[in-house]
């Protein structure tokens, strides 16, 4: 608000309330401002999942295990990873309030982001985002998942 004697720009706060959308953070950031509940397994992740999230996360479980029956899943950074070999990750899911992700390396997925895009998608360094409140892209996600099994086939896995 411009104060007219002055000239000089003064900032009124009109509401003394703090904004509940402003987390305070700790030293170790975002982190620290949302605790992800801690998993035992990956059962347990999806467990623990809400009715939200669960239909999406089940389905790209489902997905996950038809594309390479094969890999393993393990629980990593407390998330769902489908792994091969010594300890290679194909991909993780991730599950947010808003959306769900499945995140590849980002070398891999560099390749297959402008597909991602052209369908509709989000795509980030390395990941599709998938609202809940959209329809899964079953035919793209089989063939980002296909696409890296024959990637770590093949030996080009350099991820």
């Amino acid at each position: 608000m411009a104060n007219s004697l002055s000239g000089q720009v003064r900032r009124t706060n009109h509401n003394p309330r703090p904004n509940p959308s402003r987390v305070e953070r700790g030293p170790r950031g975002y982190a620290d401002a949302v605790p992800m509940p801690k998993r035992v397994s990956v059962d347990d992740y999806f467990e623990q999942l809400d009715d939200v999230q669960r239909p999406h996360l089940e389905a790209l479980r489902e997905l996950s295990r038809k594309a390479d029956r094969k890999a393993r899943e393990e629980l990593k950074w407390n998330l769902p990873v489908y792994v091969r070999g010594k300890n290679t990750n194909l991909w993780m899911l991730q599950n947010f309030k808003h959306h769900c992700s499945l995140r590849f390396s980002p070398p891999f997925f560099a390749a297959h982001r402008d597909a991602v895009e052209a369908a509709g998608y989000e795509a980030g360094e390395g990941f599709i985002k998938l609202p809940y409140n959209r329809e899964l892209p079953t035919k793209l996600l089989k063939a980002l998942m296909r696409s890296r099994v024959e990637d770590y086939a093949t030996g080009a896995d350099d991820r």
